[in-house]
């Protein structure tokens, strides 16, 4: 029989908390201003949009303690079970500030304040994992924090004197970081059922617990990384109840590369698949740091996206034009499905009542294929996207062998244009041929008007990026690139 515990447990800062009354709606930003008087973290938008919220959490991996950045607001409390949250309060010593405090101080770069704190707590990740870190990295490290009154120069400097400030490796995570491993391992990794109110959450002890939980409540909401869900607590005030989280269970975790392809976990997170991504797909190495901001990166998985099945997710598009799969299980069955397939109408998948997303698989496209992933959206960083359109191309020589062409933004679903695809096979990949395709995408999708982009220029926007797409992959000009922007191994400190 599973073992059962009817608490959870973290550390926050220094103490060890065990709650019992802790309900699925409940966020991890209300206990700790309103149940702890911890009021340094702010509330700004309650979407994990501007990152006032930010604090560290630390949990236990294969390859030891990990913080991560993340967005409180939205992190819902059950999840830091055998977590430990670090918030501002904690950064000051004995002796005075901390390093990235000094700086911020030196360097005149805060103003109203407001958002000081969650930035702080985003350099103090970057301070932690990346000793002298360049522009590039010190913008990603802060693509999640939004600063409407400072101007970003003095916190970009700020995050550069922190550096000369002061030694990591003499900081308390650092040198307190064995003893606060074995607490958190001490405590122990049985199922977690807690309740408020009439409202349940559960924290399966492994993926078979999960899996037979699943089957038996199959009413029950899925939490992985609530990058999607926290907002329908924050925003819609939807209960979630009864809630099952499984951001916690290692073997959703598994990421797995061979000759193959790239097998993903349903809660592998986008800053955890990062460095696969980019060695075996590096056509995404562009694409991989525009979704989100990185506390949402640390807290969002692949799997969530796409078990979402949200018609503007990033990574869909992506995904189908690459053709990988998804592993689906109810119990011990197991069901493979083409990606694009998965997805069956607005809000509708081909999921049957209580089976989950397990895993992901992407094959390893072949060495001759063209591959490119373009998002557009109304701000470059940490925005949803008005349109996503992802391509995969293989020639004969001048001709179109094959090509696989997905968009999301444009229909109900992330989808195929079949009807391109069909127009470009077998034709000479040339200007002409592209122009005469771009037609078919009227017959391909019927995009909607929103406060993102009207109809029109979503529609537009479609033949433009197959019209770029050709650009890019032959003789004939020279398109403009966006510049790379590097993902810092800012992923996490381990």
């Amino acid at each position: 029989m599973t073992a059962i515990r009817r608490d959870i447990r973290f550390l926050l800062n220094d103490d060890e908390i065990r709650l019992e009354a802790v309900g699925p709606n409940d966020t991890l930003l209300d206990h700790i201003r309103l149940a702890r008087r911890l009021t340094g973290t702010k509330e700004g938008c309650a979407e994990g949009d501007c990152g006032a919220c930010t604090v560290l959490i630390g949990r236990l991996t294969e390859k030891g303690l990990r913080y991560e950045p993340v967005n409180a607001c939205i992190r819902l409390l059950a999840s830091v079970d055998r977590c430990h949250v670090v918030t501002v309060e904690r950064l000051a010593g004995p002796h005075g500030l901390h390093p990235v405090q000094q700086a911020m101080v030196a360097e005149h770069a805060s103003q109203c304040g407001f958002c000081t704190p969650g930035i702080v707590m985003s350099l103090y990740a970057l301070w932690l994992s990346v000793p002298e870190p360049g522009e590039a990295e010190i913008e990603t490290a802060l693509q999640g924090n939004l600063c409407r009154c400072t101007g970003y120069q003095p916190i970009v400097d700020a995050a550069r004197a922190a550096c000369a400030l002061g030694n990591p490796a003499e900081d308390f995570l650092v040198t307190g970081r064995e003893a606060i491993a074995a607490k958190l391992t001490s405590f122990d990794g049985a199922r977690v059922e807690v309740e408020k109110d009439g409202a349940r959450a559960f924290l399966p002890a492994d993926l078979e617990d999960f899996a037979e939980l699943r089957a038996d409540m199959p009413e029950a909401t899925i939490v992985a990384g609530a990058t999607d869900v926290g907002l329908w607590v924050t925003k819609e005030m939807r209960d979630i109840s009864p809630a099952i989280f499984v951001g916690h269970l290692t073997e959703l975790k598994e990421i797995a590369e061979d000759e193959a392809g790239l097998t993903l976990g349903a809660a592998v997170t986008y800053s955890e698949a990062a460095a696969s991504i980019r060695r075996m797909f590096p056509h995404l190495s562009e694409f991989w740091p525009r979704i989100g901001g990185w506390q949402v990166r640390n807290m969002g998985t692949v799997g969530g996206n796409i078990a979402n099945g949200s018609p503007i997710g990033d990574t869909p598009p992506v995904l189908i034009a690459l053709g990988a799969r998804v592993i689906l299980r109810h119990r011990e069955e197991r069901r493979i499905l083409e990606l694009e397939d998965f997805f069956l109408d607005y809000g509708r998948q081909d999921r049957k009542p209580g089976d989950f997303l397990e895993a992901i698989h992407i094959p390893r496209p072949a060495p001759d294929t063209l591959n490119a992933a373009y998002k557009i959206s109304k701000r470059r960083d940490e925005d949803i996207s008005a349109v996503c359109g992802a391509f995969a191309l293989r020639l004969d020589g001048d001709t179109v062998a094959s090509v696989r062409i997905a968009f999301g933004g444009m229909a109900a679903t992330p989808k195929r244009a079949r009807g391109v695809e069909a127009a470009l096979q077998g034709k000479p990949w040339t200007e002409e041929t592209v122009a005469a395709a771009a037609s078919a995408f009227a017959g391909d999708f019927s995009p909607i008007g929103d406060w993102r982009a009207s109809a029109d220029y979503r529609a537009l926007i479609a033949r433009n990026l197959l019209l770029r797409f050709f650009y890019e992959t032959s003789d004939i000009g020279e398109p403009v690139r966006l510049s790379a922007m590097p993902v810092p191994e800012a992923a996490g400190w381990t």
